[in-house]
């Protein structure tokens, strides 16, 4: 099978690279993202290696990016993203960026710390142009007489202290202090005041209306002025530490008003200069931003590829003559080609005259797991990756889950409005894909959604598929083909009776089934519609479970054939799939037999009255018991031989499990007695070694027996059959999931329409047209929100179980690791130049 089916047939290979090449071709294989680097030094620490002086000088290169990015969002300034990433600079390049990096964030620091005085010195300005209003305000009442202060202006600390200051300040001239304080902080102040200086004090405020700037970050801070007037040095001091302690500024202000006149035609026309040199400090400053704006992107896409570069370097060794630098890197083997053209433009590009060397080296190490994916697998693979990364060469499940996993979910969620709805959000996501990949966004949520935008819309459009086979749409029916029933009840028996039955043996059936999925008549059918809907579904959630593990098992044979496990293949696969076929695959069979052989119309004994239970004859069937007839003179088979052929079937089932259970390990101790070698020596044989459920024997992630001790093999193998025996019965039930969720769906449909939907339709006139459009939103809000959107995200989890456990238990171990080439396109969307090899 091809690489859609396998993973990459992957090669170990040895590069040797002229030191002054090296940069180049790298590079090139940065851009091809094709190759995989080893560490060829693990055990020197990151400091010691020998590029480690152009990697910080690159990270310093990346804080200045983010600095003057940092500015740039601060000034909301769009940066320029053509969408291209130019190539990796050559290091001569680095000299020039750095230089250009340095000389732009030095300018930007000198035009913020200028910006900064001129703010602080415009904050301390405007702050002494309010305290010269304000204090004039207090002035002229304290010389017009007035003995109290309005409330929107001023408060006395105490009524009290009020009368104590006013009888006072007649003969005695009082000293004062003014400023500024924030006014969050000035309750507390006041009362410190207060209780320092026990009431010897007067103090004043205002507010300041607009608020103002705080210049170290650009907050906006409310402030109020103060005025304090003591008597007393000693007071004078401790008014000042208490203004000190809360962080008060104080500013000087004259006692003569014509000083202080003249102090505020001073400050304003000081204002005045500073808003002139602020204006254009900032349009300097913009001027920079903006230039530097239109490069940023493609400055942090250098700095990490030469980042990445030189990081990959440092995995790489140098040879005696320091000339050549020697790497291991694993690659596609179809790429070789490839790689190979890419090192040789690296080296044109150097002007070295030294080719490089690529070397296929031989090796037992396991490969890396490495899946092509396009935009529209991508999501698939991901899934399958979820559970476990694939062995080397494993089965891929990816290419199959394609169809079976959007299927499996439209069993459960079978509804055609519900699934139209869902595959229109998947279309139009993929629609403007590109529009909205390139809008990036740190919100996971909507990141899943559109990482899995082709699964949406398969699952929309696969549900709307099982909705028309179901019938169903919104909990309502189509009568596309019209119905094959003819009742002949009147309008009210059919709205008023809620226990009318359909039956197929009164001539109200035509006979003959409806051309396409569920007749809608039994949308009406208020008692049977429920027993008969569950008979269908519950009977084709068990067919398509057991197809499903059929195929797991055939998917295993693929495995053991790819990798030569005879052993696996004889006493396993064989043994396996006869279990599942006699027992399970058997119980469909039974299905179709009764679905065809009995009906409502047939003559006796034919008739559905004499049809036996599947469920009865299958548990009699295990238990070797003779099963009963449903009613007088009824056939107890449906089949001439039936209880011959369900004997044989159990005991070939039986016979299988020791034959799974012993079968290779006795084998095993067999070849090993046989080759006269010891448990733990090992043996080169390949039948001895292999796999079991999927693997191999170079780097498949297979299960290497010769150096396991024969007990060990034994209970390794009882847990493996005890689990596949146990598993068919538990994962059979399992899959009527698919029957259990599709009820529940269509029951919540059904009761949203019921109880929500139909109260607005019942109404007339033009009030029920209002109240018909407020229940219809609500009635739309609650199945998109519940019906759409959980239900979904449940049947979504549900599918997810039956593919990683009922159908990927058969043949998938996902014990590899996943191949991370050296890639600039992933180092560049995740923000990061860290690569290297996980192991």
């Amino acid at each position: 099978m091809g690489s859609l089916f396998r993973s990459e047939e992957m090669a170990l290979c040895q590069l040797f690279l002229q030191s002054e090449a090296a940069y180049a071709c790298v590079s090139e294989l940065g851009e091809l993202g094709l190759v995989q680097f080893r560490d060829l030094n693990p055990d020197v620490n990151a400091f010691q290696r020998k590029f480690v002086n152009e990697v910080r000088r690159c990270d310093e290169m990346e804080r200045k990016l983010r600095y003057l990015e940092k500015e740039i969002k601060k000034d909301g300034i769009p940066m320029l993203d053509t969408g291209e990433s130019p190539e990796a600079p050559q290091p001569r390049e680095m000299i020039d960026l750095e230089a250009t990096f340095e000389k732009l964030e030095n300018e930007l620091r000198e035009v913020n710390q200028n910006a900064e005085a001129l703010k602080r010195n415009f904050l301390e300005l405007t702050e002494l142009k309010h305290i010269l209003r304000k204090t004039q305000v207090f002035f002229d009442e304290q010389e017009g007489g007035l003995n109290h202060t309005t409330e929107s202006m001023t408060r006395a600390l105490i009524t009290d202290e009020v009368r104590t200051a006013g009888a006072s300040m007649g003969p005695v001239q009082l000293g004062f202090v003014a400023g500024v304080i924030s006014r969050e902080k000035l309750p507390a102040f006041e009362r410190m005041l207060w209780r320092a200086c026990r009431g010897n004090v007067f103090l004043r405020q205002a507010m300041i209306e607009s608020p103002l700037e705080d210049p170290t970050n650009g907050d906006q801070v409310y402030k109020s002025v103060f005025i304090i007037f003591f008597q007393g040095d000693q007071l004078k001091t401790r008014v000042k530490k208490i203004c000190e302690g809360f962080r008060a500024t104080l500013y000087p202000c004259p006692e003569a008003p014509a000083d202080r006149r003249e102090m505020a035609m001073g400050v304003m026309t000081r204002i005045e200069d500073l808003n002139t040199v602020l204006g254009q400090t900032q349009d300097h400053r913009h001027r920079v931003l903006v230039a530097a704006a239109k490069n940023l992107k493609n400055w942090f896409v250098k700095v990490r590829k030469i980042k990445a570069i030189y990081h990959t370097l440092n995995l790489f060794n140098l040879d005696v003559t320091q000339k050549c630098l020697i790497a291991e890197c694993w690659v596609p083997l179809l790429d070789i080609e490839t790689i190979q053209l890419a090192l040789r433009r690296g080296t044109e590009r150097s002007g070295s005259s030294v080719p490089p060397i690529l070397n296929r080296m031989q090796t037992f190490e396991n490969p890396p797991t490495y899946n092509r994916t396009n935009k529209f697998t991508k999501a698939f693979q991901a899934l399958i990756d979820a559970y476990g990364v694939a062995s080397y060469r494993e089965m891929n499940p990816a290419p199959y889950t394609i169809i079976t996993f959007p299927f499996l979910f439209a069993v459960m969620f079978g509804d055609l409005g519900h699934g139209a709805i869902m595959a229109l959000f998947g279309l139009w996501m993929i629609r403007k894909e590109k529009g909205l990949a390139a809008q990036k966004t740190d919100n996971e949520i909507w990141n899943i959604f559109f990482g899995g935008r082709y699964i949406i819309f398969l699952m929309g459009v696969f549900s709307m598929y099982t909705g028309l086979i179901y019938n169903d749409i919104f909990s309502k029916s189509l009568n596309i083909f019209g119905s094959h029933w003819h009742l002949s009840y009147n309008k009210s028996t059919v709205w008023n009776n809620n226990y009318l039955q359909l039956s197929p043996a009164t001539s109200d059936y035509e006979g003959t089934p409806y051309p396409f999925g569920m007749d809608p008549i039994w949308q009406v059918a208020s008692s049977n519609k429920i027993v008969f809907q569950n008979a269908y579904k519950m009977k084709i959630s068990i067919i398509f479970g057991v197809l499903h593990m059929i195929f797991g098992v055939i998917m295993s044979w693929h495995n053991h054939t790819y990798f030569r496990n005879r052993l696996s293949l004889i006493y396993e696969f064989i043994p396996q799939l006869l279990f599942l076929v006699v027992l399970f695959f058997y119980l469909v069979l039974l299905m179709f037999i009764k679905w065809n052989r009995y009906s409502a119309k047939n003559d006796f004994p034919m008739t559905e009255a004499c049809a036996p239970s599947i469920l009865i004859t299958f548990i009699d069937m295990v238990l070797f018991k003779s099963s009963k007839a449903p009613g007088k003179d009824c056939n107890v088979h449906m089949f001439a031989g039936q209880s011959f052929f369900q004997t044989i079937f159990v005991l070939i089932a039986l016979a299988c499990i020791p034959v799974m259970l012993l079968g290779k390990p006795i084998k095993i101790m067999q070849a090993r007695k046989l080759a006269n070698v010891q448990p733990i020596t090992g043996s080169s044989d390949a039948e001895v070694g292999g796999m079991s459920n999927g693997g191999g024997s170079h780097g498949g992630g297979g299960e290497h027996h010769d150096e396991e001790e024969m007990s060990e093999i034994f209970i390794h193998q009882g847990i493996h059959t005890i689990e596949y025996v146990l598993g068919s019965v538990s994962h059979t039930a399992s899959y009527l999931r698919l029957w259990a969720l599709s009820l529940a769906h269509a029951q919540l449909a059904e009761v949203l329409w019921s109880m929500v939907l139909s109260l607005g339709l019942n109404k007339e006139g033009w009030l029920g047209g209002i109240f018909l459009t407020v229940v219809f939103a609500f009635w739309a809000v609650l199945t998109v929100g519940i019906l759409v959107l959980m239900e979904g995200l449940s049947a979504f989890l549900h599918t997810l179980r039956l593919h990683w456990v009922e159908f990927q238990s058969k043949f998938y171990m996902g014990h590899g690791y996943a191949f991370q080439p050296f890639s600039f396109d992933t180092i560049i969307e995740n923000g990061t130049a860290a690569t290297g090899e996980t192991e």
